[in-house]
């Protein structure tokens, strides 16, 4: 248990640039809180405990604005940056090394029973506000935009970008360790899908000119 909270701690500081000491992050990290709780309610959870893991990930709820289902399988050096409104569902998978934004949901689609939220590779970046929903599986190494919402597979590698979320860039090969979701240089898909269709006006609009400057009766003929 003491070196999974070392671990954690360790992730922090490589993680966020703002941390300045362990005891600030014992006081001051919602997101650790949050991870600790859901450590033990998740132990108490598999054990079969009845009601105390809810009550658990529910007065962790009330301190830190994260909802953690006591259910949910979180990897190794899981990271939550701020935090503020992160729900995280009952059957949802999380590998090592992933990273969410505040505001992210790992939700379901509706009342079916089963596995019904997503499953997340490792080194996956879930932006702000993101939504991934549903029984799907995002590759490792994945980068989601903030706002997203992401109701499909995704593939190792890539990142996704809009409503409905969409691959927008893949590589071949691995992202590094250091490799962050940087929101000011992802690419628009809708945006680039107007700039190419304005091309195309404007082509077309040119073409018709010439026609129409060809087909016209030359002065003094």
């Amino acid at each position: 248990m003491f070196r999974g909270v070392r671990e954690q701690i360790d992730t922090i500081f490589r993680q966020d640039p703002a941390a300045r000491s362990v005891i600030e992050i014992f006081l001051c990290y919602p997101g650790f809180h949050a991870i600790q709780a859901h450590r033990l309610a998740h132990r108490m959870y598999r054990a079969g405990v009845p009601l105390l893991p809810r009550v658990i990930s529910q007065i962790s709820r009330a301190f830190t604005g994260i909802e953690i289902h006591p259910g949910a399988t979180i990897g190794r050096r899981f990271f939550i940056d701020h935090g503020m409104g992160i729900v995280i569902g009952e059957t949802t998978e999380i590998g090592d090394d992933v990273l969410l934004y505040q505001g992210v949901t790992l939700g379901g689609t509706g009342k079916e029973k089963g596995k019904r939220h997503p499953t997340l590779g490792n080194h996956v970046v879930v932006g702000a506000g993101a939504k991934v929903l549903g029984n799907i599986r995002i590759g490792d190494h994945v980068k989601i935009g903030a706002g997203s919402v992401v109701v499909k597979s995704v593939p190792e590698h890539s990142t996704v970008v809009g409503i409905p979320g969409k691959v927008v860039r893949q590589r071949g090969e691995p992202a590094g360790d250091n490799d962050v979701l940087e929101h000011g240089r992802l690419p628009d898909p809708e945006g680039q899908a107007i700039e190419e269709l304005t091309r195309r006006l404007e082509k077309l609009e040119r073409e018709m000119r010439s026609v129409k400057d060809a087909a016209s009766p030359r002065v003094g003929a």
